[in-house]
């Protein structure tokens, strides 16, 4: 047996209706079904619980995100520190007879990089990658 309807007569606006029409085509049911589920979700005694735990949850997997961000970025900062460092105790400044061809050498050598680093983002793989595979050896 059908429960008792009461009939209602209000207005919407007119983008909020054809979101209903959209909703209601796409899960195939009436536009009130979908009115009378929104209503009673947002009526529902534990619609704060429930929202509250959809926040957590983002929140959740928000702050998973940063906390791998935040590895990355000191992977990248120490990894850069190590280059640096290394570069400058292991390579003597230049004569000044010898600068300019070292720097013509240099633009070519950095434009190879600049392209070889495109390639490497565009395909992979990523040194996260390569050095998990490496400390798994």
């Amino acid at each position: 047996m059908r429960k008792p309807h009461v009939k209602h007569t209000f207005r919407l606006d007119a983008r909020l209706s054809r979101l209903l029409d959209d909703h209601a085509r796409v899960r195939q049911v009436t536009r009130t079904d979908v009115v009378e589920a929104a209503l009673a979700s947002m009526l529902s005694p534990d619609h704060e619980e429930r929202i509250e735990a959809i926040l957590t949850k983002r929140l959740d997997r928000m702050s998973r995100q940063l906390d791998r961000l935040e590895w990355h970025v000191e992977l990248t900062n120490e990894t850069l520190a190590l280059f640096i460092r290394f570069w400058l105790t292991s390579n003597p400044p230049l004569p000044d007879e010898a600068l300019k061809a070292a720097q013509a050498s240099g633009r070519k050598r950095w434009h190879a990089f600049v392209q070889s680093l495109s390639r490497k983002m565009e395909a992979g793989p990523r040194l996260k990658d390569e050095l998990s595979r490496d400390i798994d050896r």
